[in-house]
């Protein structure tokens, strides 16, 4: 892992760059993240950032649709793009001598993306049966309900892939009216991390970025979520080979002081999770032990994302057959008032923190891992959290994790969700 430092600059019409030199190999990765994702998404538009994304690759007048990924291939780069609840970014990890490409193909495409209404129909449906093919998954359709339950006003209420509804009744103007709304300079980070040197690398990057004009800032699509008073329960009957369960509790943006203690009580849970969610889990944790060696569960695992608004930390569980719901909510329930009512011992803790910090390592290992976490912590709060996360974890005491669990692991904080499957009728999902 490079250990260059971090330098940070504004260009004049106020997109925000970050540099961060690393020798060890020939490689550069450039990102461009954009401050707009599923957060930003009203009703009847559910799901559209993640289809401005798809429509990104269609081609402009210098780049026709196709070209692209032939040049980016010819030279043994690889690039590609994803939409989150925050954000939507566009990378391209390439030989350093190659990067020239890279920076002219997100300038182009910032400004110039064509939204052609054959190839925004043919995407329609490339993204319908995308949502489609998530709903061959029992998970997506319970996480989609706790969501639901989870979030009454907050846009987190939905998927990131939108809502079928939405899918097939937007139109080419609202995708290119998004495009228009939020792509701009202004409203973006660029991040490049590898072998280069800062000096030119910043002039190569003002002379193709500065030409672009800064856009009028969209107005922050912002619904507060109100407190939830109140245990939340969805139950999802469908056709399914095996019955989950999954405990969501509200818990602060990363940006408050108290997600680092939940990144370390989730640890201990649950096993680390690599900062943007996505659970690594671990044969120590805690939910391990009481879940799976019991033989109660297939598998258990716990899940913080680092987001901009207040979210969910979850508590996921495949059940064993022949176990109930209630026999795995009782066991969950137990290792969580174990946690309120006792102090976590120091070794545990210290275990936990250092496969927290290990995740968190892996996440970062090459150049395209450290310049997403560069852009995804400066879109947060700042690059610095992105360099201060292992020393912020390891700050976390055994009394910062109990006031955390009695704080935010409480009933009335969380929606319970239960798939139960039943047998097929034939007539399942022809609604659709």
């Amino acid at each position: 892992m490079g250990n260059g430092k971090v330098t940070r600059h504004q260009l004049n019409n106020g997109m925000v760059i970050l540099l961060k030199e690393v020798h060890s190999a020939p490689v550069i990765s450039w990102w461009v993240m954009y401050r707009v994702g599923s957060r930003n998404e009203p009703t009847g538009r559910t799901g559209i950032s993640h289809w401005v994304e798809h429509m990104m690759f269609k081609g402009t007048d210098q780049f026709p649709a196709g070209s692209l990924d032939r040049l980016v291939d010819r030279v043994g780069g690889t690039w590609n793009a994803h939409t989150f609840l925050d954000h939507t970014a566009y990378y391209e990890t390439m030989p350093a001598d190659q990067i020239d490409l890279a920076l002219r193909i997100e300038a182009d495409r910032m400004v110039n993306a064509h939204f052609d209404p054959d190839e925004t129909e043919s995407e329609r449906t490339v993204i319908i049966s995308e949502r489609q093919g998530s709903e061959n998954s029992p998970t997506f359709w319970l996480d989609e309900e706790i969501h639901a339950a989870a979030f009454r006003v907050h846009p987190y209420h939905h998927q990131i892939i939108g809502d079928m509804t939405d899918l097939k009744t937007m139109t080419r103007d609202d995708l290119y009216g998004h495009y228009r709304q939020y792509y701009m300079p202004n409203n973006s980070i660029g991040v490049m991390v590898g072998a280069f040197d800062t000096d030119e690398m910043l002039a190569k990057i003002r002379v193709l970025y500065e030409a672009i004009p800064a856009g009028q800032l969209p107005r922050e699509f912002q619904r507060e979520e109100p407190e939830q008073r109140g245990e939340r329960r969805v139950i999802v009957e469908r056709e399914g080979n095996a019955s989950y369960l999954t405990l969501a509790y509200r818990v602060p943006a990363a940006s408050h002081e108290d997600w680092f203690k939940l990144a370390a009580l989730d640890s201990i849970l649950g096993g680390p999770s690599g900062p943007g969610g996505g659970n690594i889990g671990s044969k120590t944790s805690r939910l391990y032990k009481a879940l799976v060696e019991k033989e109660l569960a297939v598998s258990v695992s716990g899940g913080i994302s680092m987001t901009i608004d207040p979210y969910l930390y979850t508590i996921d569980a495949t059940l064993r057959d022949g176990r109930t719901h209630q026999e795995i909510e009782a066991a969950l329930d137990a290792e969580i008032t174990r946690l309120h009512d006792e102090l976590v011992s120091q070794s545990e803790l210290e275990k936990a923190k250092k496969q927290a910090r290990a995740a968190f390592a892996y996440s970062n290992e090459g150049v395209t891992g450290q310049a997403f976490w560069l852009a995804y912590s400066e879109h947060i709060e700042s690059y610095q959290l992105f360099g201060d996360y292992p020393e912020r974890l390891q700050a976390v005491t055994a009394e910062d994790i109990q006031a955390v669990a009695r704080k935010y692991l409480q009933p009335s904080r969380r929606t319970v969700g239960w798939f139960i499957p039943i047998e097929s009728n034939g007539t399942e999902g022809e609604d659709e």
